[in-house]
This record gives structure tokens, sequence and C-alpha cells, in this order.
């Protein structure tokens, strides 16, 4: 393996629903997210994964990337709540959402489930031994950070992941997060 093993987990981009503040259904990138190239430059020789989502797949041309769909990088399932407007929901229902990652409320994934997930595609991405960039959701991007932190998982709402951003791990034995400029 080598010394240093790099992950770059890319955000998709800008949304109506992150706009409009709804639960995301399998949609398309905002107009104003679909223009232009990204100045991004993967790790040379890097693996490239993908969520299975529309708006994953346009967020990596965007960035002119392509490649083989991983379901682990798929966005937390919302259940019930898919496409609906986070004001209309039962504010206890959100609360617990928000507060509680075992939450499962609206019959989807819990923030736990996620993160355990993400955890074991860590996993197999270190064994691997092979720089990867994944183009996938907040929630997972989320999630990778809670895990290389060793952060409980109520850190999940914490991490504020900004559309079309790099979140770069490194792997040297244990997952580390590198922040970049």
């Amino acid at each position: 393996m080598r010394s240093v093993l790099r992950v770059d987990l890319i955000g998709h981009g800008l949304t109506a629903a992150m706009r409009g503040a709804r639960f995301p259904v399998d949609e398309e990138l905002d107009a104003s997210a679909r223009t232009g190239q990204s100045d991004y430059l993967p790790p040379a020789d890097a693996r490239v994964v993908l969520g299975p989502e529309l708006r994953v797949a346009q967020t990596a041309a965007r960035f002119g990337l392509s490649g083989d769909t991983d379901d682990r990088l798929r966005d937390l399932d919302a259940g019930s709540w898919r496409g609906a407007e986070m004001g209309g929901l039962a504010q206890d229902q959100l609360f617990a959402w928000l507060t509680d990652p075992d939450f499962r409320g609206h019959g989807g994934e819990s923030v736990t489930e996620v993160i355990e997930r993400t955890r074991y595609w860590l996993a197999e991405v270190a064994a691997a031994g092979s720089d990867t960039v994944a183009v996938t959701h907040p929630a997972v991007v989320r999630s990778a950070v809670v895990v290389a932190l060793d952060a409980p998982p109520t850190a999940f709402w914490r991490i504020d992941v900004a559309p079309a951003s790099v979140t770069r791990l490194h792997f040297r034995g244990q997952w580390t997060l590198r922040l970049t400029g």
C-alpha cells in the first residue's frame, strides 16, 4: 500500500430542493449548477466512483469526471419525506431527526445507518489502496468526516458541506481530514 492514500469526496451541486429546503428526490442540478467547468484536478490515476442519482452524474460531468456507480454512495433515504418541504413537517419529528442519529420516523435511513454504510465503504477503499474520487451527497461527505475524526454520530449535522465542494481525506493507517485552501 502507498504511504498516503487520498480520497476526494465531491458533494453534488446545488438543486432546487436545496434552494427550497425540501427533501430531495432524484432530481437534476439547478440550472446555475450545470454551467461551467470546475478547476478541480483529481489525483493522478485516481479511481472515480459515483452515487447513483442524476444530480451526482451531472456534478461529475461538470467536474469532467466519469466512473462507476457505487450504490453505497447514494443519498440518505428520507423515506416518506422525499419531496416534502422541511417547514411542512411536524416540528417534533423534524427536531427528532436533527437530534437523534437513530431516528427513522420517516421510514427511511437513520443518520447512524448512513455513517455505518460510509464507514464500510471507506474501509474497502483503504484496503484497496487506490486514490479515489467519489462524487456523492452531502450526507455521505458528512458521514466520512464523522468516521475520519472518530466523532460521535451527533456531530453529523454540525458539518456543513457546500454544494460542489471537495473534501479530502488521507489514510495512513487511520483516516485524517485534510483541509485545503
